[in-house]
């Protein structure tokens, strides 16, 4: 019953639009990232937000077939969170595979640019972001929303192309978040990284924004829900601009005065 701000079967504008692929956290659907895709698909770029297979309670496919999550069951440790990673690269690819091919999966395909690709994600979704553009250049920029990174990034980088990283307020450098602090140096090109005061892991989902709703608030995450959204769709859309339309976004240059929260480091 949670209504959203788009619909099924709408006609999309013409034009060559750039593809930007969100992969949610671990066990999460992708409707966690509902805001940000509605956000962006808003700006005129192409979602496609994914349901990676057997990682979820109830992942539905067409016909009425429901996926449990079964790699719950087989996931622990660092060795087990790569193996996420490394299958969720699989998974883009094979979606792009599927989008940009010579007999592609979606209608509307035709309307995708595929020199313009990107991929975000929120927790391990945005660990198989680095993962993801380790192995297929088809893929030009990344963003990671607070995921430890289970993939390292190739000691040769990852050819230039950019990536930020965008996490809650312990995961400064040196802080909580050991990953980025182990993987910042091989990241080889335009690069950035954020973090939100009074943000927790979930900051970056919609689950803030439906708990402020219901009075379910995070005492250790106080950040309003709406101010979360706004932030994360700001921050997201620059860099995307940025890095797949030549569009300079002087946001991403350093602090903002309407954005306080928001903070740059360079480790």
């Amino acid at each position: 019953g949670t209504r959203t701000h788009s619909r099924p079967g709408a006609r999309p504008v013409d034009g060559r639009r750039p593809l930007v692929i969100l992969s949610p956290g671990f066990t999460a659907h992708r409707a966690t990232l509902t805001s940000l895709a509605e956000d962006l698909a808003s700006r005129g770029y192409v979602v496609a937000a994914v349901d990676h297979a057997y990682e979820s309670v109830g992942t539905a496919f067409p016909g009425g077939r429901v996926l449990t999550c079964l790699a719950c069951e087989q996931t622990g440790g660092e060795a087990g969170y790569r193996k996420v990673t490394d299958t969720r690269a699989l998974d883009s690819s094979f979606l792009l595979d599927r989008l940009t091919g010579p007999r592609p999966a979606w209608r509307h395909a035709d309307m995708i640019d595929r020199r313009r690709i990107a991929m975000a994600g929120h927790s391990i979704g945005g660990a198989s972001a680095v993962a993801a553009m380790a192995v297929d250049s088809r893929i030009r920029a990344g963003i990671n929303l607070d995921g430890g990174i289970h993939t390292p990034v190739p000691d040769a980088g990852l050819n230039g192309r950019p990536f930020m990283l965008i996490g809650a307020q312990n995961n400064a450098p040196g802080g909580d978040m050991t990953s980025w602090d182990r993987e910042w140096p091989r990241l080889d090109g335009w690069k950035r990284w954020l973090t939100f005061a009074d943000s927790g892991h979930f900051t970056f989902t919609d689950f803030h924004v439906i708990g402020d709703q219901l009075g379910l608030s995070d005492p250790n995450a106080p950040l309003p829900g709406t101010r979360s959204a706004e932030l994360t769709r700001r921050y997201v859309a620059a860099f995307l601009d940025q890095h797949l339309r030549g569009l300079p976004r002087p946001v991403l240059d350093g602090p903002s005065a309407d954005t306080p929260e928001v903070r740059f480091h360079t480790p």
